[in-house]
């Protein structure tokens, strides 16, 4: 088993929705973290331990300075965990060039320069006698594309791969690079799409059970956590409100319009709860 306690890891994306619950996780476990997000208050809002670098997956450059910050704090660095991420929807004919640069620098590119420059600690942790770790989170569209998300799935399937090879690459520095593909979540991340319309997604997994699935995995030694490995996650509470009124005219049939007066109620996250997200 891989001890969390007293490792040193990086978690990028530490104040979306699944970053914020696997930091409090491994803080919980012991671990000395370093937290990375966009937004300084938002990491100091955490309220959790830890050495905080706020900055831009986009910048060739931030990859680095953040892994550079981890080993100067806590001399060294043991594992990395990337749950950072945007969204868009829409079909692809509208797929505007910025939105594209955006999903791919930081769901796919930013990542993949954690990965290299973590690379050279990690080995040496390996070689120190612990047991290093990658994390990715490219999600059940890596496995699956899904019409409305097509470059989302395509830059997440294009981090997938890069993890499969660095997997077997980094094999040889003992280096453990696992990949997480849990289907939709209930977080933030579809709120917030960089472009389009959130569409309607059946209630998603719980964030605490997701990022406590992936927690469990970096401890058990695991070495992929595909779609399957989390089917048995518990849903996110639900509540039943009513749904909008269906349009009514004139000329429908009586049987139409009688139909569309009737109360509906539709199963929406509970009040508290983010909207559904693919993750």
């Amino acid at each position: 088993m891989t001890n969390l306690d007293g490792a040193s890891i990086i978690v990028v994306g530490a104040t979306g929705g699944l970053g914020r619950h696997i930091a409090r996780l491994l803080h919980e476990r012991g671990a000395k973290l370093t937290l990375s997000a966009r937004n300084m208050t938002n990491l100091e809002a955490l309220g959790i331990p830890a050495t905080f670098v706020p900055g831009d997956l986009t910048d060739p450059n931030f990859a680095r300075t953040l892994v550079a910050t981890a080993v100067t704090a806590n001399g060294r660095l043991d594992g990395v965990i990337n749950a950072a991420g945007v969204v868009a929807f829409g079909p692809i004919a509208e797929l505007q060039n910025d939105t594209l640069e955006q999903l791919w620098q930081i769901n796919a590119a930013g990542p993949m320069r954690v990965i290299r420059s973590a690379a050279d600690p990690l080995a040496q942790s390996a070689a120190d006698g612990r047991s290093p770790f990658i994390v990715t989170l490219s999600g059940l569209v890596a496995e699956s594309p899904t019409n409305g998300l097509g470059a989302y799935s395509a830059v997440k399937t294009a981090l997938n791969a890069f993890t499969q090879v660095a997997a077997r690459e980094l094999r040889r520095q003992k280096i453990r690079v696992l990949d997480a593909r849990p289907g939709h979540t209930e977080t933030n991340l579809s709120r917030h799409p960089i472009a389009g319309e959130t569409p309607k997604f059946p209630t998603g997994y719980q964030p605490e059970a997701v990022a406590r699935r992936i927690v469990d995995a970096i401890e058990n030694d695991e070495k992929d956590l595909p779609s399957t490995a989390f089917t048995d996650m518990p849903s996110a509470p639900s509540e039943t409100v009513p749904a909008p009124a269906a349009p009514v005219s004139d000329d429908m049939h009586p049987a139409a319009q009688m139909a569309a007066q009737m109360p509906l109620e539709v199963a929406t996250p509970a009040t508290g709860q983010s909207a559904s997200s693919s993750s």
